[in-house]
């Protein structure tokens, strides 16, 4: 008997682009065999499934269930591929465990942690072998806070939004007088900006995930990027960066850094697939944690579908390793 999975696409933010293109490669790559999957698009006011003659088909937002024809469409769980809000923060989380439907990612309290940048470092850093860059959170943008800074940190600062995945918003200061607007682009997306000393090293992003009971940890890939650093162009358009799979560690690197991330992903209570950026310091070889990504991108290009194939696993078979895992097949 076949499962009934919701794919859960759209959402709130401007990175509900970059969902649409992972939940397209998720459809057409999970096992047929053994899900039956229908697309559920999330927006605003506006949540609904699209039947075959395109038609919107509202989702009863009552039980999470949609109506085709005379039947009611019910699901065993949520392969959950929607980036931002509400999707990777908490929300839909708290939605679905409130009807006791599963999802393929972590929980609704570790999605609210991790997507500020600023509590979740303060939740890993005292992580064995794990670095964290010296930082300050803001809450509100004043002179106050702008000479706080300069008293308090060393340049070059990076300048990002606390909140949100796809690094819109993001400045490297590499002058005080280049402070100012970049306290305003940051604070134009968000509420919260954390502004942190800018670490020297190598960059890398790795997955991790548990299926079948344990957890893996991926090959690393090293980001080796024409731009500073890794904003939102280096991230989604071709060609500025290059991602090398499995990234260039000796295996001294690949052990400490396969021991630190799976601290962090039993710590922050992770569940599903994630994706934790580290720099390994130039002058040091020290592990500096970045940032965790709890839905990560799905396209045919992104940095998790990479390292999939490069331990020889087909990606099909880690989608159903990730929802065998939340229906609790073993």
């Amino acid at each position: 008997m076949k499962k009934t999975i919701a794919l859960v696409t759209g959402g709130f933010t401007g990175e509900s682009v970059i969902s649409l293109k992972s939940a397209a490669v998720v459809e057409k790559t999970i096992d047929r065999e053994k899900y039956e999957v229908y697309k559920i698009f999330v927006y605003p006011g506006d949540w609904h499934y699209l039947n075959a003659g395109g038609e919107k088909i509202p989702v009863n937002l009552n039980d999470f269930s949609i109506n085709l024809g005379d039947e009611k469409i019910t699901f065993d769980g949520v392969f959950n591929i929607l980036h931002g809000s509400p999707g990777e923060d908490g929300k839909l989380a708290g939605y679905f465990d409130m009807l006791g439907i599963p999802y393929t990612t972590c929980d609704q309290l570790t999605s609210a942690i991790t997507m500020n940048k600023g509590y979740t470092k303060a939740i890993v850093q005292d992580i064995p072998e794990l670095n964290v860059a010296k930082s300050i959170q803001l809450f509100e943008n004043s002179a106050e806070n702008a000479a706080r800074i300069q008293q308090e940190l060393t340049l070059p600062l990076f300048i990002k939004p606390n909140n949100g995945g796809s690094s819109i918003g993001m400045s490297k200061v590499k002058t005080w007088e280049e402070l100012a607007e970049a306290l305003e682009n940051a604070f134009a997306e968000d509420s919260q900006v954390l502004v942190e000393e800018f670490v020297s090293g190598r960059e890398f992003s790795i997955g991790v995930f548990k299926g079948k009971g344990q957890i893996t940890v991926l090959p690393a890939t090293e980001i080796v990027s024409s731009k500073e650093f890794f904003d939102y162009e280096a991230k989604y358009v071709p060609g500025v960066t290059e991602e090398i799979t499995p990234g260039r560690m000796n295996e001294e690197e690949v052990d400490r850094v396969g021991r630190i991330v799976t601290k962090v992903y039993e710590k922050l209570n992770c569940k599903g697939a994630v994706r934790i950026d580290y720099f390994l310091q130039h002058e040091t070889g020290k592990f500096f944690f970045i940032e965790i990504n709890t839905v990560p991108g799905q396209t045919e290009t992104s940095l998790i579908s990479q390292q999939v194939r490069a331990i020889g696993m087909e990606v099909k078979e880690f989608y159903t390793q990730l929802i065998e895992e939340m229906l609790g097949e073993k």
